[in-house]
């Protein structure tokens, strides 16, 4: 009988080594996982030491139980209670890898699954279930928890997308500006007053002959015109706050430079194409000659209704100093071929100014598609400018009390078109079907 408790004592404590050895195994072999807390590899190094100290004392009590089994000793009280404590040591390790292996299992299923809120965190840990195991009634117990860094901007743990910097080019990208050079062709003056004034020869009758000895001579007639016309005022703001003006230097002077160009654009549309009503210039445009061709010519193309255009200038005693056309038609002129493929007008390599028959090309979107303005920009039309365009800040109204500054630009000018006929305008499709 005494035996028989041997052995069974004898059976349990080997059986209890048996199962935690393959447990702390199965866990020592297991691949690394993250952890909210330690990596695989350090807990099975924990798991591993625990293991093998309470490994030993169970080995020392089987040991010991042995000896005394063979010499027919009987286990004592001590004894069977030592060995109690070191089997209960020991599940618990085996218990501990239990755990681990199902926290791999669940690792291993993907990163789709949420991750666990700190209250989970508290109650689920081996130290607070320790801690609380022992009906404490003081003391605390701690979770000390590992955020996984992420470029998450909320209020959640490990969120530290705030502290990305992102990059940013200097400056400010503007949008595109057209090329002006219409104010180019023409000459340039200054004026005083509001109102300019010039007189214009409007016909001249030319009876100038052969005069015999004591015959009379004959006489010629001229009619002159006074053609007045006044400076037109051309103007915009804007508003902005002193704080924005003070935080982004470059912006005040974007605002400048914007509302000049501004300027300018409105300019080279009322220089060409300005109807004289209101506060509209008289432009080129609306008093030029018609297009009439001086001569006909057989396979008439844009090219040769341009050079027809500067004979009709010519004729009329204004040799023409330039052309003006949308940049579709002047694209259309550029890529005209002759017979065996090449271009007429330059070479696609070449940089050389945009010019035909040797008159300066305006290529600009102030004329419509398919018109052309030829003429003797010079001689025949004058720009005066009686403001030059220019920037200006202050207070309007209540922007003192707002901080806001509104910016203004503006510029004044006249128009004299002082030879109508100087100016040839047409349109090429009618130029070409005629």
């Amino acid at each position: 009988m005494k035996k028989m408790l041997i052995s069974s004592a004898l059976i349990s404590v080997l059986g209890a080594m048996t199962l935690a050895e393959r447990a702390a195994g199965r866990y020592l072999r297991a691949p690394d996982h993250d952890s909210n807390t330690k990596s695989a590899s350090e807990l099975a190094t924990e798991i591993k030491a625990e293991h093998q100290k309470a490994f030993d004392a169970v080995k020392a009590i089987a040991e010991d139980a042995l000896g005394k089994a063979k010499s027919g000793e009987t286990l004592s009280e001590a004894i069977k209670q030592k060995a109690d404590e070191a089997l209960l040591k020991l599940n618990g390790v085996t218990e501990q890898v239990a755990e681990m292996e199902q926290k791999l299992a669940r690792g291993t299923k993907g990163d789709d699954e949420q991750p666990k809120s700190l209250g989970e965190q508290f109650t689920e840990s081996q130290n607070v279930k320790d801690w609380l195991a022992g009906s404490p009634t003081k003391g605390k117990a701690d979770l000390r928890i590992k955020a996984t860094l992420t470029s998450a901007t909320t209020a959640a743990a490990g969120s530290v997308g705030d502290g990305i910097q992102v990059t940013r080019l200097p400056g400010i990208l503007p949008l595109p500006q057209r090329r002006l050079t219409v104010r180019d062709l023409l000459s340039q003056g200054r004026m005083d007053g509001n109102a300019l004034e010039y007189v214009k020869e409007t016909g001249f009758t030319n009876n100038a002959g052969m005069v015999a000895e004591g015959a009379t001579k004959p006489s010629s007639d001229i009619q002159l015109d006074l053609v007045s016309t006044s400076a037109k005022v051309i103007a915009h703001w804007m508003k902005a706050s002193r704080q924005v003006l003070d935080d982004i230097q470059q912006l005040r002077s974007m605002i400048d430079e914007r509302l000049i160009y501004g300027l300018a654009y409105k300019e080279e549309s009322q220089l060409l194409n300005g109807d004289n009503t209101g506060q509209n210039l008289n432009g080129i445009i609306p008093q030029a000659t018609a297009y009439a061709a001086p001569i006909a010519l057989a396979d008439l193309n844009i090219i040769d209704v341009l050079r027809l255009a500067m004979l009709q200038a010519a004729l009329a005693e204004y040799p023409a100093t330039g052309h003006v056309m949308h940049p579709t038609d002047w694209a259309s002129i550029e890529t005209l071929k002759d017979g065996v493929g090449r271009y007429i007008i330059g070479n696609p390599q070449g940089s050389t100014s945009p010019t035909l028959w040797g008159l300066p090309v305006v290529a600009t979107q102030a004329i419509a598609i398919r018109k052309f303005l030829t003429g003797a920009f010079r001689l025949g039309a004058q720009v005066f400018d009686r403001w030059d365009a220019r920037v200006e800040a202050g207070y309007e109204n209540d922007d003192f009390t707002k901080n806001l500054v509104t910016i203004l630009a503006e510029e004044r000018l006249a128009l004299a078109v002082y030879r109508p006929e100087a100016f040839i305008y047409g349109d090429f499709d009618t130029a070409l079907s005629a």
